[in-house]
């Protein structure tokens, strides 16, 4: 007996983890709702696991780079359709969005309607919030402005950094899409508006925290708060962080949290006070050659 649902069509895009996650549940659940589904790679990673997913399951798998190319793929959709953006940077376009057979959820990393668009754990890390989350949502002409299906919140530790949180948020987003996937493929899902200011921040993939410099003035907390904020591990999203040491401009090579007896002078290292006994150590590098 098939599950309830609208939907003869039910296409994936995305990458990473929450993509991966998503795309074997929906895959698994093919026989019980009887739809036909589709994984599309938009954007390109080495380490993505979804063409694997795909090769083992028998999912129809198409890697589409060009922006123009994937709306007209999108486009020439006629059927009733479920399209699921996990971890996506593509924009959908009005006129897909408002066609009557086209549905689109999408999976946000924070909780809106704060802190919208893009790289969301590296702004509330660096703003000092608490706590942050997940959203699911219906996908609108406006960036992250659909209704709301679930949320799911977490806690920011206090030395908690941006890849950490990204990984915490990412199985919170698989959990949430376990959740409320019946209800979205049977039409049924409970939905509150976003209720947010038409003014508010939207945040862009350019943009780095501190224009990505390193004020070595500021507090000692409020530094060690940017550096993680844009620490996303092996994955480069940002380029490093520059300072001024003694008059020349340095970058920011790594860094991290010690005890005091820890600390070894030496060069490229400065050590600053972050209370209860504990130093912020940072290795950097002069990007010029003076002295040498």
């Amino acid at each position: 007996m098939e599950s309830k649902t609208r939907f003869s069509r039910v296409i994936i895009l995305g990458y990473g983890k929450v993509t991966g996650e998503v795309l074997q549940y929906v895959s698994d659940r093919r026989t019980a709702y009887g739809y036909e589904l589709v994984f599309i790679e938009h954007e390109v990673h080495s380490l993505s696991v979804t063409e694997r997913i795909c090769a083992q399951n028998g999912i129809p798998f198409h890697r589409i780079t060009n922006r123009g190319t994937l709306g007209a793929f999108l486009d020439r959709l006629t059927e009733q359709t479920l399209i699921i953006s996990a971890s996506n940077n593509y924009l959908f376009p009005a006129s897909l969005v408002e066609k009557p057979h086209i549905t689109i959820i999408n999976f946000h990393n924070a909780l809106l309607p704060a802190y919208p668009g893009r790289n969301a754990p590296t702004w509330v890390i660096y703003r000092g919030e608490k706590k942050t989350g997940i959203t699911w949502h219906y996908v609108t002409a406006g960036v992250d402005e659909g209704s709301i299906i679930i949320q799911k919140e977490c806690e920011i530790t206090a030395d908690m950094k941006a890849y950490e949180l990204t990984e915490r948020l990412m199985d919170l987003a698989s959990d949430a899409f376990r959740e409320c996937f019946a209800d979205i493929m049977a039409g049924c899902a409970q939905t509150r508006e976003q209720g947010f200011d038409p003014g508010r921040r939207m945040y862009r993939s350019r943009e780095i925290p501190a224009d990505g410099i390193l004020d070595l003035t500021k507090e000692p907390e409020e530094i060690y708060r940017l550096l993680r904020s844009v620490d996303y591990g092996k994955n480069a999203i940002f380029p490093c962080l520059r300072t001024s040491i003694d008059g020349r401009e340095a970058q920011i090579l790594r860094y991290r949290k010690i005890p005091e007896e820890k600390r070894k002078e030496g060069e490229g290292f400065l050590y600053l006070p972050l209370g209860d006994g504990e130093l912020l150590k940072i290795k950097y590098c002069f990007t010029d050659n003076d002295g040498m």
